[in-house]
């Protein structure tokens, strides 16, 4: 029996999601599998570090789900602080340096998984690299922050810069470490995954938590100390003091090897596969997690995201795939969620500028309801955004912000958007109903029957 060698490029969800279930399929007699990982962790959860990092998570290995040494225990040559710098496509080789010892080898391969997710967006600005100046990408930029909050002198006064999913989660965590948090944002409003009046709600509620978010802010530079730290931040027009700086602008594909050797990237700079998570054009190569672009099902175009939930399909998928099995990934609707203190944040599906971005026409209605029935204890408010297609009613997205369990009923939408649902059809949907629950119309379904009545009336304008 001839063994065959895997190869995989990163040590996170997909990678070892990958080297996971390609080992259940096949022993170490048929498949060889080496891993590179060139942290000190593998198979943690990113995007716990914000929780991690405000103290609702305790123990930063709790966001671990399997081991450097659970790995090889499955006979999974996993090598971590080992970092990859070349892939030879045509001599089926990769090269690679121990971190530790400066060491540089090749490894061939039968085989390779590219999953190197994606690196913080990180702007070449003055100050940028300052001490006091974090991502939250990692865990060890996790402990490295936790540790600068320690060292924090003065008015303990944080900036944060982005209003993204990161940078308002990071904003909560300051909070509750007890600074003054300040939110730069180059956009009009916060969380620009929702449209502009669905933000607005959002930069309310921040304003009632007493974080200050400044829109159009364009950052300039970072502004430093006699000592090199981090003291302000710089904008066009104003400065803000901040003993701590933290990064959440946004991620991008880590496709460095990948473009160096050719391989086929998207628009926005992630790698293309097929349905079966092959890279275009390779026979032998497949790519999963953060570096990948993924198809809207709804736009019917390929975009990137960088969530956990896609990394471990990915990964399963080409784990089955590589050692003899069969799976595919179709694509994904958008689905998002996020929370800054007990305000929950939604979006499935397009905004109104991705829908004109493919040309759609389109609908929109916005309900305001509760999350349970009205007269039963503890009912807070919830605002539905929906968008449906001009004239066939076809739900194209679909945006929550409120309390009380808000963001979950997004799933509702996800799943209808997958499924091609019109608002109509939803309004039929058999969802379950108890005062504590839900008002006896689920607000998504209240915001579905408003959509029917734009659609209706705009089929007669």
């Amino acid at each position: 029996m001839t063994t065959e060698r895997l190869v995989i490029i990163g040590g996170d969800a997909a990678g070892m999601s990958a080297a996971s279930q390609a080992r259940r399929l096949k022993g170490p007699d048929e498949l060889e599998i080496v891993a590179f990982e060139r942290s000190r962790f593998t198979s943690y959860s990113a995007c716990g570090i914000p929780y991690w990092v405000g103290g609702d998570v305790t123990d930063r290995d709790a966001l671990i789900a399997r081991t450097p040494q659970e790995h090889r225990a499955r006979d999974i040559d996993l090598r971590t602080r080992t970092e990859v710098t070349e892939i030879d496509v045509a001599g089926q080789r990769v090269r690679a340096v121990d971190l530790g010892t400066g060491e540089a080898y090749w490894t061939g391969f039968d085989k390779l998984v590219i999953a190197t997710g994606a690196r913080p967006v990180r702007p070449a600005l003055p100050g940028m690299d300052a001490p006091g100046v974090h991502g939250v990408q990692t865990l060890d930029d996790g402990q490295a922050l936790l540790e600068s909050l320690d060292r924090a002198p003065g008015g303990r006064r944080a900036v944060v810069v982005g209003a993204g999913y990161i940078g308002v989660e990071m904003a909560e965590a300051m909070l509750k470490h007890g600074f003054d948090v300040t939110v730069l944002n180059r956009g009009e409003q916060p969380m620009a995954t929702l449209d502009p009046d669905m933000g607005r709600l959002v930069h309310d509620a921040m304003d009632g938590l007493g974080i200050t978010t400044v829109n159009r802010a364009e950052v300039t530079a970072i502004r430093t100390g006699s000592d090199g730290r981090v003291r302000a931040v710089a904008t066009g027009d104003a400065s803000y003091p901040a003993d701590v700086v933290v990064l959440g602008i946004g991620v991008e594909p880590e496709t460095t090897l990948a473009r160096a050797v050719g391989l086929p990237l998207g628009p926005h700079g992630g790698l293309l596969t097929d349905l079966s998570m092959r890279v275009v054009g390779h026979d032998n190569i497949w790519a999963g997690g953060d570096c990948v672009e993924v198809l809207d099902l709804v736009a019917g175009r390929t975009r990137h995201i960088a969530l956990g939930t896609h990394a471990n399909k990915h990964g399963q998928i080409i784990g089955s795939n590589v050692a003899g099995g069969y799976g595919t990934f179709p694509g994904v609707v958008g689905t998002a969620v996020s929370k800054v203190c007990d305000l929950e944040i939604a979006r499935t599906g397009l905004r109104e500028k991705d829908a004109r971005a493919v040309g759609l026409r389109f609908v929109t209605a916005t309900i305001d309801s509760t999350g349970r029935a009205g007269y039963y204890p503890g009912a807070r408010p919830m605002t539905v955004k929906m968008l449906a297609e001009y004239r066939t009613g076809r739900l194209l997205g679909v945006q929550i912000v409120g309390r009380d369990g808000a963001a979950k009923r997004v799933d509702i939408a996800a799943v209808a958007l997958t499924a091609g649902m019109t608002v109509e059809r939803m309004t039929a949907l058999d969802l379950g109903y108890a005062p504590p629950f839900s008002p006896v119309w689920d607000p998504v379904l209240v915001a579905a029957r408003k959509a029917v009545t734009a659609v209706r009336r705009a089929g007669t304008g």
